[in-house]
């Protein structure tokens, strides 16, 4: 359909749709109107015609000889009649092929005779000319053709532009009645679906409005209700399991069992604390979309810089190439979130066969997009795996036996992701390892200009 080719919103559609249903109908008024007027438009023309017919022969017959010039005169100057004598030798110019102008000349000459001529010009001399005789004496009776047509067709344009125009008027006003309190809705759906509190609907107006409205408000506080439950249930899971977890490490180390034991019972409880890190990660809500651009490429320096840090203690090697002064709308502490998730995951799993993490992270400009490659030397991901991997709970077969972790980070990386229109996408790299890449829409040139006012 039409609509959907234009990808039209609902006002759009229903204006569209309303607006072309007036046009019908206007047309089919108007030719009703026609069809109605031209019956008694032409009979009440052609009784002019012929009153003024009637009128001008008897003014002739009864005027005297000298008088006659100033009769025909007056009726050139005051009525726009002119009368001609009518010879046989004049060239008479049938009239158009239209119904309106044959039913006026069937009704004159249904008057008048059969033998009464009406043409459309004589001699080559435009107007409705209609003969009449006067004894032996012919005469042609001229009158101009707007007096006896129908109204113009500008004039008609103008009143349908009129009538198109109030039509249309009355199509916006009546479609945006219907659909501001829709639009309202939609666009408080779209603020609960980042994560924020949309301000509270009107619970007024019509009723089935006022019902969905009530109905939106009641949702919108059992979601924020029931996530602050959640994160009030995982901090005291988190408290309630992490306290017990230093208490047993103490324990450990005042205990009297071997070094190689003591060590495999910290790494155990170090895997669960892993875990439920992960898990609280996981259930941690993705902060709200700043109103301003953030600079990408100055919270990844920043990050970098500890990482590399942190990587020349281990031994492992990290390099990065982020081009300057690239901005999206994304909060630093999602962006940070979505960087050490996927720098984890390389450190566990993206290791060289020779043991080190060989990491190489870039950012790229590519049209309206930003790309962060954050790409190791491991084994890599077969592509048959990548879909599973980004479930949560997923992990590769290689973290199955020896490697910490509940199979989040991903799961993690992609969710933050969503939220700002993001996508993750996991590809081979050139050479052998994984490269992930982050996919984020540009911030546009007004959060550019808004982000640098503020700084």
């Amino acid at each position: 359909m039409l609509t959907s080719r234009l990808k039209l919103g609902l006002f759009g559609r229903t204006f569209l749709l309303l607006a072309a249903l007036m046009l019908v109908s206007l047309g089919a008024w108007l030719q009703v109107f026609f069809s109605m007027e031209l019956g008694p438009r032409a009979n009440q023309m052609a009784q002019r015609v012929v009153t003024a017919v009637n009128i001008t022969r008897t003014a002739l017959v009864y005027a005297q000889s000298e008088e006659r010039s100033k009769l025909l005169l007056d009726l050139a100057t005051n009525e726009g009649i002119q009368v001609y004598p009518r010879e046989l030798t004049d060239f008479a110019e049938p009239l158009p092929d239209d119904r309106y102008w044959q039913r006026v000349a069937e009704n004159i000459r249904f008057r008048f005779g059969p033998e009464t001529q009406v043409a459309w010009g004589v001699n080559q001399v435009p107007g409705f000319w209609v003969s009449f005789s006067i004894n032996d004496d012919l005469f042609w009776l001229v009158f101009e053709r707007e007096q006896i047509g129908l109204t113009g067709g500008i004039e008609w344009l103008g009143w349908g532009a009129t009538a198109l125009l109030l039509s249309l008027v009355g199509a916006a006003v009546s479609v945006g009645f219907v659909n501001r309190p829709l639009s309202r809705i939609a666009r408080a759906a779209q603020v609960l679906s980042r994560g924020e509190n949309p301000s509270p609907l009107p619970e007024n107006g019509p009723r089935e409005i006022r019902d969905l409205n009530k109905s939106f408000n009641r949702m919108a506080r059992d979601l924020r209700q029931t996530e602050a439950d959640r994160e009030l249930m995982l901090a005291g899971i988190s408290h309630d399991l992490r306290t017990p977890l230093a208490r047993m490490r103490l324990e450990i180390e005042m205990s009297g069992v071997s070094e190689e034991a003591r060590q495999a019972i910290d790494d155990d409880l170090g895997q669960i604390d892993h875990s439920i890190g992960q898990l609280m990660e996981y259930a941690r809500p993705a902060g709200t979309l700043p109103q301003l651009a953030t600079d990408v490429s100055t919270v990844l320096n920043d990050l970098l810089e500890r990482e590399r840090a942190m990587a020349d203690m281990r031994g492992d090697e990290l390099d990065s190439d982020i081009e300057p002064a690239l901005r999206a709308r994304i909060t630093a502490l999602d962006l940070k979130r979505i960087v050490t998730n996927l720098i984890e995951n390389a450190r566990r799993y993206g290791r060289s066969e020779d043991g080190v993490l060989r990491l190489s992270t870039t950012l790229v400009n590519e049209g309206n997009m930003l790309f962060i490659d954050v790409a190791d030397r491991g084994p890599g991901i077969a592509p048959q795996d990548v879909e599973r991997l980004l479930r949560p709970f997923s992990r590769g077969e290689a973290a199955r036996t020896g490697v910490s972790g509940a199979g989040l980070g991903l799961a993690i990386v992609e969710r933050l992701l969503k939220h700002v229109g993001g996508q993750l996408r996991l590809l081979p790299r050139e050479g052998g390892g994984l490269r992930a890449r982050i996919e984020l829409p540009k911030a546009k040139v007004r959060n550019f200009q808004l982000d640098s006012e503020f700084q």
